[in-house]
């Protein structure tokens, strides 16, 4: 199974170690589906994570730990196409992301925007919640 998780889920993990997004990320860790990710999510990673509201609540050594092993050990799909279909240009990466590495599932909290859409190019756009519980991953 592949999986595209949205970079909102990936920065929840690393606030809370108890919540959704972290047992997601445990899930990944233990091999339990191939997690997608590229430069442009590794960039805005390492861009949100400066950020001066999450860095007093993330320490940069965690952010780092995180991107250094999306970057070793997620499987990094390159050359993106441009996609314009999100109503946030901003998402539409990991629309491409999805879409070029045939992922299953894209995992977001984007309600406005990605999971109003459902599907896109056969990836199903979901919740953590809902994966979790599709995938019998509940904690």
């Amino acid at each position: 199974m592949r999986l595209v998780i949205d970079t909102n889920i990936l920065i929840s993990a690393l606030l809370a170690s108890k919540s959704l997004p972290a047992h997601l990320i445990d899930l990944w860790r233990a091999g339990r589906f191939d997690l997608l990710t590229s430069v442009e999510q590794l960039d805005e990673l390492m861009r949100v994570t400066r950020y001066q509201k999450i860095r007093e609540r993330l320490t940069p050594a965690l952010a780092g730990r995180l991107i250094n092993e999306l970057r070793d050990v997620a499987v990094l799909v390159p050359n993106l196409p441009t996609v314009t279909i999100s109503p946030d240009p901003y998402d539409n990466y990991l629309l491409a992301l999805a879409a070029v590495g045939m992922a299953d599932f894209l995992v977001t909290g984007d309600k406005h925007d990605l999971l109003g859409l459902k599907l896109y190019e056969g990836t199903k756009i979901i919740t953590v919640r809902e994966f979790l519980v599709l995938n019998r991953g509940m904690p």
